[in-house]
């Protein structure tokens, strides 16, 4: 399959449908990228954004020209320069006038521009604007040969391709956009930080990243609040051009009267607005059940709770005085209001995520993600060329008015011949060349003077005007010819721009952990039961009886377990695979409990073999009746999916033993087989791993199992079995008579001299 294609010279190629489409889409992404999307890193504006400031440039709209209709200026620009929609042209210009948004607006809207809980502007009919005085960083020197123009859409009219910035916009206000392909998200930054770090790099080229950063230690946002990454991970951030900074909103207590206090946010992160923290708040106290359910989770009514428990009340009091005030009363004056603070930053947009990506045109024309270095340096780069043609043009400018008056004052000394040769001349001009021998240029301007400039007063104007021009034209070729003094003069120039529009930093920079809720719900004592026929339930409470216990008909026991709400009930099931629930999101209340197929997904052919209740840092022995084990933490055993993780390597014919919690005075390791035979070996020859198939423990005789291992202390161990008669029996061996089965691991082991029929190990005491 073909396509006809028609290409510049007027002739036809055929193409193959696939490269068709491939080159037709990359023009098309490409036109998108570089036309719409990404700022430049000369002037730090996209297309509308440049064509909207150049428009209100050419409208004269600087202070103090009155504001007009914001829809006169959208016409201008969708009119002459911007082909697309009036919405688009609208919704770049209301930014550019945002507060909230930009660190340095350029537009000073009069009217509903928006506000920072994302209420949208009025219609543009309704709205006036005009430049703000530091649109004059970007349009000042238009008008001096600085950048290139070409012409509009339909080349009535001509466009700059570029404004001659005097400082790096692309990172002072940032930019946010999504392309074909790329986006970028740059985040603003002050002023007189990234002015100080231009002019370093400047006078030291070799400055390196850490250079700059002690200059720029960071993004500085409009509405303040506080960056908590670290130093590592904001260089790395500027190092690669791509990552993302935690940030938080900041906040201060209001102590009340007896003993009450409130907590008052008075700055949040960029992008976030009080709206979006109250909608927060009330998804946590007032949950709708996930999509395909009919009740709420547990972790939901388990958050719900923990918020109602600790929130009083929430109130928005931004005004006009305090842009942003988000009150926040505890339910009660007792709790601590760091606490209480991590709670809701840990739940809400409170605290989030500042995304970083750098990429932008660069000189060349091409998109591309760039590091802090290498922005400065292009940007350097065009500052320099921009200044070195406003001089030339500026010395041109001079040459021709130094033209203009050394004519006049020859002029002025010869004034009556040179009236006399006007009065009688057909050709006045050409007989001014020729008696004076003045060029074209000179002759007109002496044709076209008034009489009163031929005063004696003005030959001293004039010689006053010509020292100062030919001491300009001096300075100006000085510039030209020294690339010291050029870049002494960009380095001057931005140090003074930032003396007169540079500010404060407004975000503060202070690495601090991230809010993580460690106690998502009460820390309350529970005891959880685990039937043999897998249903789970909770009870409040330690020490209770557990032979009050009820179970269905023909169920028992399989754990009981105590332990608080907070920790993790471990289950490990026949194929080796651990699974693990928080206590709080087992049900409790009445009757049996629920499935725990409920609250896991177990693997199939699986069944649950083993349930236990551990401290995360707690040592475990686990070993399989193939005789393979190794030591591990219950840490280990936690997972974060339903599904559980791959734990214990098993044979198809093996199942895992009870897992054993070691303590601190266990020295041995005590396993046993089917056959009857017992092996003691130091816990030093167990291997720790968290997780696999271990090493081995005993040597099994062909078809034998392992019953049990256990860790030991001095006191001994206990053989548990059945006596003749069907009889339990308990043997306990301590001292000497262990000295028989002391071997190494791996070993057989020696067969136990007792009547009874061993089927388990317990530790004495």
């Amino acid at each position: 399959m073909s396509s006809t294609v028609t290409p510049a010279d007027g002739g036809e190629e055929n193409l193959a449908l696939a490269p068709f489409v491939e080159r037709s889409y990359l023009e098309y992404a490409m036109s998108v990228v570089t036309g719409r999307a990404l700022p430049d890193v000369c002037d730090g504006q996209k297309p509308v954004q440049r064509r909207i400031l150049f428009a209100m440039h050419e409208l004269g709209l600087y202070r103090p020209a009155r504001h007009v209709k914001s829809a006169r200026v959208v016409g201008d620009v969708i009119g002459k320069y911007h082909p697309h929609g009036d919405s688009a042209a609208y919704e770049a210009l209301v930014r550019q006038a945002q507060d909230f948004t930009l660190r340095y607006p350029i537009i000073d809207g009069q009217g509903n521009f928006g506000s920072r809980d994302g209420d949208g502007a009025a219609a543009m009919r309704y709205t006036e604007c005009r430049l703000t005085p530091i649109a004059e960083l970007l349009l000042g020197e238009i008008g001096r040969d600085t950048v290139d123009f070409g012409p509009n859409y339909d080349g009535s009219f001509q466009e700059p391709r570029l404004l001659p910035a005097r400082l790096p916009m692309v990172l002072l206000n940032g930019s946010s956009g999504i392309g074909v392909g790329m986006a970028t998200e740059i985040p603003p930054h002050n002023l007189r930080e990234v002015a100080a770090a231009a002019v370093a790099l400047l006078r030291n080229p070799e400055l390196d990243l850490d250079g700059l950063l002690a200059y720029l230690p960071g993004p500085d946002l409009p509405g303040g609040g506080q960056i908590i990454s670290t130093p590592e991970e904001i260089r790395q951030a500027y190092a690669s051009g791509r990552s993302s900074l935690r940030v938080r909103a900041r906040w201060r207590v209001e102590d009340q009267a007896r003993g009450q206090w409130r907590i008052v946010f008075t700055e949040l992160p960029h992008g976030v607005s009080t709206r979006d923290v109250l909608e927060d708040i009330e998804r946590l106290t007032n949950p709708r059940p996930k999509e395909g359910k009919k009740a709420l989770s547990q972790d939901q009514a388990n958050l719900k709770a923990l918020m109602l428990g600790a929130l009083e009340t929430v109130r928005d009091e931004s005004d006009k005085s305090a842009p942003v005030r988000l009150v926040c009363e505890p339910r009660s004056s007792r709790q601590d209001p760091e606490e209480f603070v991590q709670l809701l930053l840990a739940n809400t947009r409170l605290e989030s995520t500042l995304p970083i990506n750098l990429v932008m045109l660069g000189r060349d024309g091409r998109p591309r993600q760039k590091h802090l270095r290498e922005i400065l340096q292009e940007w350097l780069d065009f500052r320099l060329v921009t200044v070195t043609r406003r001089t030339r043009h500026r010395l041109g400018e001079v040459d021709r008015r130094i033209h203009i008056l050394e004519g006049r004052a020859l002029a002025l000394l010869n004034i009556d011949e040179v009236i006399r040769v006007i009065r009688e001349a057909d050709e006045p001009r050409s007989e001014l060349m020729q008696a004076f021998g003045l060029t074209e240029i000179q002759a007109e301007d002496i044709l076209e003077i008034r009489l009163r400039q031929l005063a004696r007063l003005e030959a001293i104007r004039i010689e006053k005007e010509l020292k100062e021009l030919r001491s300009e034209r001096k300075g100006l070729q000085r510039i030209l010819d020294s690339r010291a003094a050029l870049e002494k003069l960009v380095a001057d120039e931005i140090e003074a721009d930032a003396g007169t529009y540079g500010d404060d930093r407004r975000t503060l920079i202070e690495a601090v952990a991230a809010a993580v809720l460690v106690q998502s719900v009460p820390d309350e004592p529970v005891t959880l039961t685990l039937s043999r026929n897998g249903w789970i339930r909770s009870r409040q409470g330690h020490g209770l009886d557990a032979t009050q216990f009820g179970y269905k008909a023909g169920d028992s026991a399989l754990a009981v377990m105590e332990l608080r709400t907070v920790q993790h009930v471990l289950i490990l099931d026949t194929q080796g695979r651990a699974y693990s629930i928080r206590a709080a999101d087992v049900p409790g209340g009445r009757g049996d409990g629920v499935p725990v197929t409920t609250l896991i997904e177990l693997q199939a052919g699986a069944k649950i073999a083993h349930a236990l209740a551990a401290l995360p840092e707690t040592r475990l022995l686990v070993a399989g009746s193939g005789a393979y084990g190794f030591v591990t933490t219950a840490a280990e055993m936690v997972s974060r999916v339903r599904a559980g993780k791959a734990f214990m390597t098993l044979e198809s014919d093996e199942r895992p033993l009870v897992p054993w919690l070691l303590a601190e005075t266990d020295q041995e390791i005590a396993v046993l087989s089917e056959g009857g035979r017992l092996l003691l070996f130091p816990v030093s020859e167990m291997k720790e791993m968290p997780r696999g198939r271990g090493v081995i423990l005993m040597g099994l005789e062909p078809g034998e199992k392992l019953l049990a291992a256990v860790a030991i202390d001095a006191k001994g161990l206990v053989v548990e079995g059945v006596a003749r008669g069907g009889a339990v029996s308990q043997v306990l061996l301590a001292g000497a008579e262990l000295d028989r089965y002391r071997l190494h691991r791996a070993r057989k082991g020696s067969r136990l001299e007792t009547r009874v029929k061993p089927r388990a190990l317990q530790r004495k005491g």
